[in-house]
């Protein structure tokens, strides 16, 4: 008892530091419910405004539920996971709302539903059950691993979709509910029906998307966030939120931003696909620092920075400059159609030291399609180039190919391939820039997740009951048979040469370089290989 007693005082005393917290009586009460901890999931923008509009329903109340920082405190003491507004067992809600951002959060959920004490898989959940329903950022792009573990699938922008679905939530049983949702724009209901690769779009009037509760107790300490644009005016082969998702880039108002931001508010964090490509962003930045406020921007584009918005920045407390080249050379940046040069981010790298900030953070990606030495060595070349100006921090990712963007079913370089561009990067720049890379095996299973289909996701279960670790993946996909789209599509292509989209350039080099590279074929042999590299 003394265990379950402590547990629940520590979600109290988060509450108490809290402002914004919604507490109501409702007739239905949804579990709104994120795979990661707290500190994380109080950072999500789309997890705090779906919060907000299910509470501005007026029969629905919403009460969060996180991945606890300590599962196994849970499984010790057999503490039912419970909802943080009134402690209620999540087991005894009627519906249980995930969230998911991206691929990995996938064991998130499993771990969430275990500890509620319901089964995984779909099938072997009955009326009995609470419904499990699931969106968020993943499902612009590749929904399918989730499909085993849920009853309804709401895809894209959900601002509206929520309350259509708590419309008919409140309004039929479980069988009538499934059956509508399955024959409407933007639920994919599996097992019964629904447009798959939907991508819904909430109407302007919904915009911006905000923070609902004020917190200390996040990635981004006490930070009030609001959306001043959504979707992105660009075309980088490589991204789910490029400009043809959704209509490309919606602004809003500084006037409407400024109105919804509490006068409790200090800090203020600008956020979304690119901020700095609003036509008024340095008006709406000087007008929240001349107010006294920190601000933060998430996406800064070195391309439409000035001195003006850089000092603008510093002068609201940045002590960092962030920038993203996303391509080892420039070769690679025009490969994937990224509409930045040298030029402009040794400007940015400029800006910054001029503004007295103390380091440039540069992303950046390898293991592109086509990537060579000679392109990571330049890479080398130009980080050491921009340190003479400013300490550099670069952050690289390998490459990961997601669906619905152009660069669909390009092939993952191979866990070997990047570790070793990694290293080139490591010894090439030793002394000169901080380079601070993410993991090539996990990128890996990132990969297989983005590009597979529902085997994946029980793969991915497989894996999380063995263990989670990156060995029990591997094991897993390859007793699952997960086969990466690019070798169903190669396997179309040579049926079919229409299959292959007419994006110039990207579709055709995806293909041969799975042709001649480590996964050779579609068979089993291929299977094998794609698992050990």
């Amino acid at each position: 008892m003394e265990g379950r007693y402590s547990l629940v005082e520590a979600v109290r005393a988060r509450l108490a530091e809290e402002q914004g917290t919604l507490f109501k009586e409702a007739p239905y009460r949804v579990a709104l419910c994120y795979p990661s901890p707290y500190h994380v999931g109080m950072s999500s923008l789309g997890y705090q405004t779906i919060y907000r509009e299910l509470h501005a329903h007026p029969d629905v109340s919403a009460e969060r539920v996180f991945l606890p920082e300590d599962v196994e405190a849970y499984r010790r003491t057999r503490t039912p996971l419970f909802t943080y507004e009134s402690a209620a067992h999540v087991s005894g809600l009627p519906m249980l709302a995930f969230s998911v951002a991206y691929e990995l959060e996938l064991t998130g959920l499993f771990t969430l539903l275990e500890l509620a004490g319901l089964p995984l898989l779909r099938e072997e959940r009955t009326a009995k059950h609470p419904l499990i329903i699931a969106g968020g950022p993943l499902t612009f792009s590749n929904p399918d691993p989730l499909e085993p573990f849920v009853d309804v699938l709401l895809q894209g922008e959900a601002e509206e979709l929520v309350h259509v679905l708590m419309d008919a939530a409140l309004s039929m049983d479980r069988e009538a509910l499934l059956e509508d949702l399955a024959r409407r724009p933007g639920f994919l209901v599996p097992g019964r029906g629904g447009k798959r690769y939907f991508v819904a779009k909430a109407t302007d009037a919904r915009l911006p998307a905000r923070s609902q509760i004020i917190t200390p107790q996040t990635e981004l300490r006490s930070m009030f966030l609001i959306e001043p644009e959504r979707g992105c005016s660009r075309g980088c082969h490589y991204c789910v939120m490029r400009r043809t998702t959704n209509g490309g880039m919606r602004t809003v108002p500084p006037e409407r931003v400024l109105s919804l931001i509490p006068e409790h508010a200090r800090r203020v964090g600008l956020v979304g696909a690119a901020v700095t490509d609003h036509p008024r962003i340095v008006e709406l930045l000087r007008t929240l620092v001349d107010a006294g406020r920190e601000v933060g921007v998430s996406s800064l584009r070195a391309d439409r920075l000035t001195q003006e918005l850089v000092d603008t920045l510093r002068r609201g407390g940045a002590s960092n400059l962030t920038v993203a080249a996303d391509g080892s050379s420039q070769r690679m940046r025009d490969l994937v159609d990224r509409k930045h040069s040298e030029e402009q981010i040794l400007r940015a790298a400029n800006f910054a030291r001029t503004a007295g900030l103390k380091q440039l953070k540069v992303y950046n990606v390898v293991g592109l399609p086509l990537e060579e030495d000679a392109d990571v060595d330049e890479l080398i070349r130009f980080t050491a180039e921009l340190s003479r100006i400013i300490p550099v921090a670069l952050g690289v990712a390998p490459f990961v190919a997601k669906r619905n963007t152009p660069m669909d079913g390009a092939p993952f370089a191979g866990i070997r391939e990047v570790d070793a561009k990694l290293d080139r990067l490591r010894r090439g720049l030793r002394g000169r820039a901080e380079v601070r890379p993410t993991s090539a095996r996990w990128a890996w299973v990132e990969y297989m997740l983005a590009q597979c289909g529902p085997e994946a996701g029980l793969a991915a279960m497989d894996a999380w009951k063995a263990g989670a670790g990156f060995a029990a993946f591997k094991r897993a996909f390859e007793a699952r048979g997960c086969v990466p789209y690019l070798a169903r599509r190669v396997e179309d292509g040579r049926r079919n040469p229409t299959v292959w989209p007419t994006v110039p350039h990207v579709a055709p080099l995806a293909a041969d370089a799975l042709l001649e590279g480590p996964l050779a074929s579609a068979d089993g042999a291929m299977r094998r290989r794609s698992v050990e590299h």
